[in-house]
């Protein structure tokens, strides 16, 4: 069980309060939300295992409070290796946390990057939510966040909980990358800012 507050204040973000930290190919407000064209090679790493940093990630960021969350909900077709799209939150260029879904060796993947100097990345397989519309919360509390994901109405599962700076300005919002082909697009249908979760459990 998850402790997502039930009368929690919640908000809609409008697209435009964010800002880009690396513009994409192409935007485009529908009906069904903000339509985003990821560029070629768009990424967000730091160092570890592979000894390169990557900070092209498209990242809208709007600043999030202490003791806020946000969850942004999106669908796409993920099929070429490392297609991702989620949540990203931004301290700094080597403070930040991405999270959400990401296409790895043929299957869909639920997880989270954490970085702070240099990354880390956990992962388990959701084949199941593929060609679903897919929820990313992330509460920031204290000196942790914590990332929670569901696919359409299901209940949240617990994906991560991540220490993280207390006390500086946090920017947080969706994110997309497409690190190893032009063409995803992806459809971010909400951005919300509510309550952070009361619990873990």
């Amino acid at each position: 069980m998850t402790d997502v507050p039930a009368s929690a204040e919640r908000r809609t973000i409008p697209w435009a309060d964010g800002r880009w930290t690396t513009p994409p190919v192409a935007t485009e407000e529908t009906d069904d939300g903000l339509v985003v064209t990821a560029a070629e090679g768009s990424d967000a790493w730091r160092v570890t295992s592979y000894g390169f940093v990557h900070d092209t990630e498209h990242a809208l960021v709007a600043p999030l409070a202490p003791g806020r969350a946000v969850e942004v909900t999106f669908s796409a077709d993920f099929s070429e290796q490392f297609d991702q799209a989620g949540v990203f939150v931004r301290a700094s260029g080597d403070t930040w946390i991405k999270t959400g879904v990401e296409f790895a060796d043929g299957v869909l993947g639920l997880g989270a990057v954490v970085t702070d100097g240099v990354s880390d990345w956990s992962t388990a397989p959701v084949p199941e939510w593929t060609g679903h519309r897919i929820v990313v919360r992330v509460s920031r509390s204290g000196d942790a966040v914590t990332v929670r994901a569901r696919r359409e109405d299901e209940a949240f599962r617990l994906v991560r909980v991540a220490p993280f700076p207390e006390d500086v300005p946090v920017e947080v919002g969706p994110f997309l990358c497409a690190p190893t082909r032009s063409g995803l697009r992806v459809v971010f249908r909400s951005w919300i800012e509510t309550d952070a979760d009361a619990a873990l459990h």
